[in-house]
Order: C-alpha cells, then structure tokens, then sequence
C-alpha cells in the first residue's frame, strides 16, 4: 500500500476518490496571478502527483486566470480514467490581480465554458459555485440564482456534479433543495475551526467537505504547540497538520496545494500519521485556544 492509500476513500459525486488530493491554486505565478515562473517544474509536479496515486484535482480557471487549467491539460491531457477534476466558477480576476465577483448568469455560462475549452473536456466533474456575500468569510444571501443557472448547464450535460464554496449551513440546504450538492468548500483548518458543526451536518448526510487552505494559505499555520507537537513525532508541522484533518472527520477530502517537488512528497506523506488520543487531544486545542 503506498503512502496516499492510508488516507481512505469518499464519495465524490459518482466517483469514490482517495482522501488526499492536490490543489492548483499554486501552479500560477505570484498571487496566484499570472504564469509561473517555472512551467515545467509545474507541470512536473502535476505528473509526480497522478503517478503518486493522487486521484482528485481542485483548480479553477480564475487561477491565473486560465493558467493553472492550462498546466493541468498539458501535463495531463488526455486524463487518466480515474482522475476526478473539481473547478470553481463565481469570481474573476481584474487587469491588477485583484478577486471580483462574476455570479451572473452570463458570467457563470462563459466560466463553464472556459473551464471546458482550457481543460479540454466536454462535461467537467465537479463545479462548485463559490459565494461572494462577504469576502472574508461565508455571509447569508440567497444562493437560488447561481445555482439554478448550474442546474441548467447540469442538464445539458456540461455538468456532472454541482457543489458550493464560502457557504453557511442555511445556505447548502437552500442549495439542496434545487440539485444534489456533492460537496462544500470553505476555509477550514487546524486554526480556523467555524465550520465543526457544519463538517458533522455533511457527514451524517454522506457529503463531501474539502477544506481550502488547510495549511492556512497565503499565512502558513503558526503555532508553538503544533511545531511542538512536531517535531516529538518527527514530522513537518504542515504534515501534522493535514493528519489531523484525515482524522478530524472521514468525510474530509484534503487538497493541499504546491509548486514543488519536495513539498508534494511531504504533503502526500502525511497520511502515515498515526495519532493517538493525547495528541489529538492537544491539537484540537490548538483551534479552541
């Protein structure tokens, strides 16, 4: 059994994916704007990851834009039957970098077609719809526009799962009362703990959660008592930290994102992790302090 095997397995959709999955976001350039400075090394680390086992990939075409899609069809195309990709529409990028809003019906047809055309697919896996009430944190709003929008595109099989991003619990019920929402994506990690009620909720209903920033994203988890905790068992911190959420909940789908070789490696190692009861018990103190 290879390392990512000992993470498990959950539903996605219409697929069963292994736990540990890779995110994108990171194979663009500074910012997530523009392309990398290294786009072989990108597309290295994309093949490294399928031939590590790595089953499930989360990217959108606002990564750049249109740059992360591109490395994925390029270093993968055409895909292995068993690999599951995962977008995002709802936001775009402006001419300086910054993050914008583009949930109009005519703005989430282009991003579906645009993560059609950039991946080179005729029906994309999985769409979450990612919510902009408030771009610090999920905010309520009404979700039925977008995601009737996303209906329409799932019956004419340009679609096949729907799910949702930045959302509240209220939210993804109102979401299911329109389709099947396959998964939720909304920040969560071994700090930021407002979804623990929300995690519990999807779990009893089979749905998938996927964290992003899992590692904290652009600010990296810092913690006394996680580099503790660490380096007791002879682990990287951002390692400890991804063993906790495939112990948190099995409904957890993990997506940590790099552009590097060596960290790939590190972050696909984490599933070996063994924790027992006090050192979970310490770490989820970390996220109550």
């Amino acid at each position: 059994m290879s390392s990512i095997d000992k993470s498990g397995t959950y539903r996605l959709g219409d697929r069963t994916v292994k736990r540990l999955g890779y995110g994108a976001m990171q194979l663009a350039g500074p910012g997530v704007f523009g392309p990398p400075k290294d786009r072989p090394q990108a597309v290295a680390v994309l093949r490294a990851a399928i031939a590590a086992g790595v089953d499930h990939i989360d990217t959108s075409d606002f990564y750049g834009p249109h740059v992360t899609n591109e490395i994925i069809r390029e270093a993968l195309h055409p895909y292995p039957d068993n690999l599951t990709i995962v977008t995002k529409v709802g936001g775009k990028r402006g001419a300086d970098g910054s993050w914008l809003k583009a949930d109009a019906p005519d703005e989430l047809r282009s991003a579906v077609h645009d993560n059609l055309r950039n991946l080179g697919l005729e029906t994309l896996d999985v769409v979450n719809m990612r919510f902009m009430f408030d771009p610090h944190h999920p905010a309520e709003g009404p979700v039925e526009p977008q995601i009737e929008v996303l209906a329409e595109l799932q019956r004419q099989g340009l679609i096949r799962h729907i799910g949702v991003s930045h959302v509240t619990s209220a939210q993804v019920k109102a979401a299911r009362r329109i389709v099947d929402i396959v998964c939720v994506q909304n920040l969560y990690n071994l700090v930021r703990r407002d979804d623990d009620a929300l995690i519990d909720e999807l779990a009893a209903e089979g749905i998938a959660y996927v964290p992003y920033f899992p590692l904290g994203g652009f600010s990296p988890l810092q913690s006394d008592t996680l580099s503790a905790l660490a380096k007791r068992l002879g682990v990287t911190p951002m390692q400890l930290a991804l063993a906790w959420l495939l112990k948190r909940s099995p409904n957890i789908l993990l997506i940590p994102g790099t552009s590097s070789l060596g960290h790939l490696e590190e972050n696909l190692a984490a599933a070996n992790i063994e924790l027992d009861g006090a050192t979970l018990a310490e770490l989820d103190a970390i996220g109550k302090a």
